[in-house]
């Protein structure tokens, strides 16, 4: 395992921030397969439009604590009342759209699960099963969005998902490895290559 002050090559963009180096080394592109932790990140790169990553890493356990561990059965059922109190938390970004957007996120999931099976596993079907290996050699090159997002988008979008535009679809397939976008160069590229 590399530690975040070894001398070697990463992704430009967590810079020096110590939080944003240990996302990029150790969870960005690592392939995600359970439901709830997939659901999660589709949360939180909802969250993201508009804003910096960054804005929301800081945030993120604090989503987790405000919306039960990202459990969408609990999500599903949230009243009036937990939207007011939400509205009312510090701790994360209080965006009534965004957050009646996850309530219907957790309610499409379960849908969407009773209906066809799994979310990872229907997520993943975009991909046919295995992670998009893209050869960068420098951040300019990484697109904000692809014709695998724009098809994920409006299947999504077909199944009441909400705030899951085409380019939160491809951040979102970059956090949880159905594409590897880690530069060529960068040392969790050809480790996550290899997972």
């Amino acid at each position: 395992m590399y530690s975040e002050k070894s001398p070697i090559h990463r992704c430009p963009w967590p810079s020096n921030d110590p939080l944003m180096i240990h996302y990029h080394d150790h969870e960005w592109g690592v392939p995600v397969h359970d439901d709830k932790e997939m659901f999660g990140f589709i949360i939180l790169d909802g969250f993201q439009a508009g804003l910096s990553w960054k804005t929301i890493l800081y945030k993120r356990d604090n989503f987790r604590n405000a919306f039960d561990d990202f459990d969408f059965t609990k999500i599903a059922r949230y009243n009036t009342e937990k939207v007011e109190s939400l509205l009312h938390d510090g701790g994360i970004i209080r965006n009534r759209l965004k957050i009646e957007s996850t309530i219907r996120n957790a309610q499409a999931t379960i849908d969407l699960i009773e209906k066809i099976g799994g979310l990872s596993e229907y997520i993943w079907s975009f991909t046919e099963g295995k992670t998009i290996i893209n050869h960068w050699t420098e951040l300019g090159q990484v697109p904000p969005s692809s014709p695998v997002s724009d098809n994920m988008s409006r299947e999504l979008k077909k199944k009441g998902f909400n705030f899951v535009g085409s380019t939160i679809c491809y951040a979102f397939m970059q956090a949880a490895g159905l594409v590897n976008d880690h530069l060529v160069s960068c040392f969790r590229y050809k480790e996550l290559n290899n997972f």
